[in-house]
């Protein structure tokens, strides 16, 4: 087999080589992220350094089963734009862009894609981008956050987290500082990391608050500005480089897990049970049944 089975970055093959890759069953992984304001410690490309970092710890350790795509570089962040720096791109616009990303993908050959989010705003719209992957095309595609890694050792957040719960791990917080420091901290200005609160949970109300890992039932998503001065929406003031080098081991070993369960899950299909064949093709764009 060619090179297609040591490398693990996508645009570093050649078209032959992308053949190879098929035939091996490789798992795509495309990051997703955004250009945004992280506080006024940490630089805008946070919600790109963190997926895109995670992804090639894994391609490092199983470079035979993996294929990490570039960037998505731009998100839903129209919320942010109160805040000098931040890039928006209209929800369509991005849900298509990934859309066509993954049926490129899918027409190529790759049979299984994994969404990698780094931007917590573009997860809905990335719930759709994977639905309607695995509806039009003949791959499966899913979504994963990498801070919800963190979650499937039910061990690790109890015993790494110090901060409050709800609010502390939310944005350019005691998480996203953490692991930015270990990844690049020489871009980090640490003289000015300072906490700072989501006014809404301080209300007490139990429809209401929000962190990384939970939200109300009735939770108010509006400006980013209507609920913070800087920014910052948790406990900076708790991150260490060290906690994010426990941050990003965990997620590299649980996408690793993902990545190798994902890979050979047999695919589950669909049953048609119309009692009378349909007499029109399926709307919507959807593939027919058996294709």
């Amino acid at each position: 087999m060619s090179r297609a089975k040591t490398e693990y970055r996508y645009e570093k093959l050649i078209w032959p080589e992308i053949n190879d890759a098929v035939d091996l069953g490789k798992v795509c992984i495309i990051p997703c992220g955004a250009v945004e304001q992280h506080g006024p410690h940490l630089p805008l490309d946070v919600d790109l350094v963190c997926p895109v970092g995670i992804a090639q710890g894994a391609g490092r350790e199983i470079a035979e089963k993996i294929l990490i795509l570039p960037v998505v570089a731009y998100g839903y962040t129209g919320h942010v734009m109160d805040f000098p720096g931040t890039i928006n791109q209209d929800f369509e616009h991005f849900i298509h862009h990934v859309l066509d990303i993954t049926k490129s993908l899918a027409y190529h050959g790759f049979k299984k894609i994994i969404l990698l989010n780094g931007h917590g705003s573009n997860m809905p719209n990335l719930d759709l981008v994977a639905r309607r992957t695995n509806l039009e095309t003949d791959a499966e595609c899913c979504v994963a956050a990498w801070w919800n890694l963190l979650t499937v050792d039910k061990e690790f957040l109890p015993r790494w987290r110090q901060s409050k719960f709800p609010g502390g791990c939310s944005h350019a917080c005691e998480l996203e500082t953490s692991l930015y420091l270990y990844l690049d901290g020489d871009n980090v200005r640490k003289d000015l990391i300072k906490s700072g609160t989501i006014c809404f949970n301080n209300e007490n109300n139990p429809f209401q608050w929000v962190d990384l890992f939970g939200a109300g039932p009735a939770t108010v998503v509006s400006w980013t500005s209507s609920y913070s001065d800087t920014g910052v929406l948790g406990d900076a003031e708790l991150a260490t480089s060290a906690k994010g080098e426990e941050v990003y081991v965990e997620s590299v070993k649980q996408l690793v897990r993902l990545v190798s369960w994902f890979k050979d899950r047999p695919k589950d299909f669909r049953h048609d049970f119309h009692r009378h064949a349909p007499s029109m093709p399926m709307p919507w764009g959807q593939r027919p049944l058996g294709s």
